[in-house]
């Protein structure tokens, strides 16, 4: 049966505090942020009566996460996520994979809640009418709200029977009975809102903004990849494969992509932009039903944060500013799920505040906070239609007739590859991700089919970051820039391409170095000159690189970190030309 399994043995025995639950001894050991946020939603501290304490310790309380929590050697805090939920993250206690643990408003009883939840569907459909016209989720959820607030046992209309329905519910659901006050409305109004307009289990995790990829590989744990405590195992689990494919089918349903057996694979976006990839039933998978989730966030992460997560670090962050800023051409190149998308997006901010982009992608993953920019998606053909569909090739050459300052292309796969760099040629700025581990397997992938780049046309490419997953040197996972290299051209006498490697990580000591420090062309050759510097004194152009990676870490020294937020103080700088 589907449900939830702590990592632990659920404390069962409870302090009597006389009605108040403010008065036991464990809201006093708890730290003054933490009893803050229990007072306002009881249910954390209910859930933390159930945790035993005494052996696994009082978890810490953080109301936002940085990166350097990756590096603690004992894991055990609780965060909060959008709409008032909270998440508890710790390690296995026999030492395997840390535990997911969502703490959700919940009535207290399974079997109970399930009788609650049926009884209220069952006296909602009196209700149906109010649901016409409705297509949105918000709309449907304020109606859905609305209703819920009619069975509040303090309502004064009880002209239809909703109060005296409600307590006799009530009686059934839990010996004694309780009044639905505002607390437990809250619950009702969750769980409802949760099954029927969310996705249910899995909306805690969609709702937290840390988690990148959800996983369910048939019977078992749905696993997940955090973007601070990397991989983890979610406390809830599935145990059979009828509820599994029951879910599945009601999680594409709710996509508006139903699978069958005779279409058992299905892929699809979310409504707030992430990905989902479906498999149907045992026959084409033997662990049962599965389902990936590859997050999308709203907000992207910016370049400050991603040098507290250690991705890159302020010198870097300083040298793409000018490169991107002085419209050089940037491919952000790696495997699946390096970062290469959150990288990208990060360092769209550096991009002229005045300038016109156009991005192009089959999956809306970019991210640009430019006012004046245009987003374009591919649309896949319809079979037996005569809708062909527009893909990446013909986006690009439509853009081109766009006038951009910048072209950003979501990733680069086939023939539109061509016309992009036809596009550097005629001088439009682009930036792009690309799949390829190493700056030679990109220029292998780029002058071969089915792309054919003309290999006198790669120098036009100027700048190729080389995004990894890696292991640490302290044996987790991290996402790291492997190095930033400069394209400098073709020699076709002897056939071969030429690049520098400007910016390189160390393994080891798991720092970046700057390896093309008072040795970069682009810097010289390239970016100097357009900043009026003149030949003589070229090599003072690496002084404007520290004096910006000064900048930025004064920036984030001060509590800047939000993407939005850097772009505006970074925007207003490069108009007043100040960076």
């Amino acid at each position: 049966m589907a449900g939830v399994t702590f990592p632990y043995e659920v404390d069962t025995a409870t302090e009597a505090h006389g009605g108040d639950p403010f008065a036991c001894t464990l809201f006093k050991m708890l730290p003054k942020k933490m009893q803050a946020t229990t007072k306002e939603n009881v249910y954390l501290l209910e859930y933390l009566h159930q945790v035993p304490v005494n052996k696994v310790g009082i978890p810490e309380y953080y109301t936002e996460l940085s990166g350097k929590l990756k590096d603690k050697k004992k894991i055990n805090l609780i965060y909060p996520v959008d709409g008032g939920l909270y998440i508890h993250v710790m390690d296995d206690p026999e030492g395997g994979r840390g535990f997911y643990i969502a703490v959700e408003p919940t009535t207290g009883s399974e079997e109970g809640e399930r009788k609650l939840m049926r009884q209220i569907e069952s006296w909602l459909l009196d209700y149906a009418m109010e649901f016409e016209g409705a297509e949105t989720v918000p709309e449907q959820r304020e109606i859905l709200e609305r209703l819920l607030d009619m069975l509040n046992a303090d309502a004064e209309d009880d002209s239809a029977g909703v109060r005296s329905f409600v307590k006799k519910m009530l009686a059934k659901t839990k010996p004694g009975g309780i009044k639905l006050k505002s607390d437990h409305l809250k619950v009702v109004k969750y769980l409802m809102v949760r099954d029927k307009l969310g996705l249910g289990a899995l909306e805690p995790m969609i709702r937290d903004t840390n988690i990148e990829d959800i996983s369910c590989s048939g019977l078992g744990a749905i696993f997940i990849e955090h973007k601070v405590f990397d991989s983890l195992r979610t406390a809830f689990e599935f145990t059979e494969n009828a509820e599994l494919d029951e879910f599945v089918l009601r999680l594409s349903e709710r996509i508006k992509k139903p699978v069958t057996f005779r279409n058992p694979i299905v892929d699809a976006t979310l409504p707030d932009g992430s990905r989902i990839n479906i498999v149907y039933g045992e026959d084409v998978s033997k662990r049962g039903s599965n389902f990936t989730i590859r997050k999308f966030n709203e907000t992207p992460f910016s370049v400050l944060q991603l040098v507290d997560f250690s991705s890159l670090d302020y010198m870097m962050a300083a040298y793409m500013s000018l490169m991107i800023g002085d419209g050089m051409n940037v491919f952000v190149s790696g495997e699946t799920a390096s970062g290469k998308t959150t990288l990208l997006n990060a360092l769209t901010v550096f991009i002229e505040p005045d300038a016109k982009i156009v991005s192009i992608e089959d999956t809306p993953e970019l991210q640009v906070p430019h006012p004046n920019w245009i987003r374009e998606v591919t649309r896949m053909a319809k079979p037996g239609d005569d809708d062909p569909g527009v893909d990446m090739f013909a986006l690009l050459k439509a853009a081109l007739r766009q006038r951009p300052n910048e072209i950003i292309i979501g990733e680069i796969r086939g023939e539109e590859g061509l016309i992009a760099f036809q596009a550097m040629q005629t001088g439009h700025s682009a930036m792009a991700t690309f799949h390829a581990a190493t700056v030679e397997k990109l220029i292998q992938r780029l002058t071969g089919s089915p792309i054919n780049v003309p290999k006198t046309y790669v120098d036009n490419l100027n700048v190729v970051i080389i995004q990894s997953a890696v292991r640490l040197p302290n044996g987790k996972m991290g996402r790291r820039a492997l190095s930033i290299s400069e394209i400098i051209g073709y020699d076709s006498v002897g056939g071969s391409f030429s690049f520098a490697e400007i910016f390189r990580w160390d393994p080891v000591k798991d720092i970046f170095e700057f390896v093309g420090d008072m040795n970069s062309y682009l810097l010289e050759q390239k970016i100097a000159p357009r900043r009026g510097i003149p030949p003589h004194k070229k090599r003072e152009i690496y002084s404007v690189v520290r004096r910006r990676a000064r900048v930025l870490q004064k920036l984030s020294e001060s509590g800047l970190r939000g993407y939005h937020e850097f772009y505006k103080v970074i925007s207003k700088a490069q108009r007043d030309g100040i960076f």
